[in-house]
């Protein structure tokens, strides 16, 4: 069965490109000023207020993978680096577009909280570009079976948590430190520092990021795969 694991990064509009309405809807609970800016800055957690700007994929049979990129500045060419390989877009609508026609070549899909963020992210973002996605990414969630062919979806937040009965879920980096496995952010960039890079017009920096969190994440794979399937 073909597996690819596969991860988004976004940034948030500006809020003052919101309308009203909209504004006093995302300041809603916000009392204070430190509130206030925690509001704006949690922008890039909704598609209804939020954009793609990478998408990385990463196939763990072959190593292989790619990332898939926003460039407004049409500045960065397409290059390769350690098996992935950068692809540069000018728009959001190019990236999801790419995403969906390589994704309808696979058949089973890894993602760390996928269910939780990047399908819902990505299946709603290509809504408002009109692109139907080529695969089922949100199927049944306690989908059971032979794991290597008939589970469609594995998103391991949800099988490392036990579909959520432990009390504390951790993130990618906490579950990678647990298994001694090398997490991105220890190389300094998080997911917090996307909506900067963007504005910094650090592009590729981002995809790189991006394509951090695939190898980390298909090692975490091949550690639930082996001890606690």
């Amino acid at each position: 069965m073909p597996r690819l694991i596969f991860d988004i990064e976004t940034v948030g509009v500006e809020f003052n490109s919101l309308d009203e309405k909209s504004k006093e809807f995302v300041l809603k609970f916000a009392e204070t000023k430190e509130d206030q800016e925690e509001a704006k800055d949690g922008l890039s957690f909704s598609p209804l207020t939020g954009e793609v700007v990478a998408i990385g994929i990463l196939n763990p049979d072959t190593d292989k993978g790619a990332v898939y990129y926003r460039d407004p500045s049409g500045k960065n060419e397409q290059q390769s680096e350690n098996n992935i390989q950068y692809t540069p877009f000018k728009s959001e609508k190019e990236v999801l577009k790419e995403f969906w026609d390589t994704a309808q070549l696979y058949d089973q899909f890894v993602t760390f909280n996928g269910r939780g963020f990047d399908c819902p992210f990505l299946i709603v973002r290509s809504a408002t570009h009109k692109i139907k996605p080529t695969k089922n990414l949100m199927p049944n969630r306690y989908e059971s079976g032979d794991y290597g062919k008939t589970i469609t979806h594995v998103d391991l937040l949800d099988r490392l948590t036990f579909f959520g009965s432990v009390r504390r879920k951790g993130n990618l980096h906490m579950w990678c430190q647990a298994f001694g496995i090398d997490s991105p952010k220890d190389k300094g960039v998080t997911g917090d520092d996307v909506g900067r890079l963007f504005k910094e017009k650090k592009y590729l920096d981002i995809a790189q990021y991006c394509a951090g969190d695939l190898w980390a994440t298909k090692d975490l794979f091949n550690y639930w795969d082996k001890y606690i399937k």
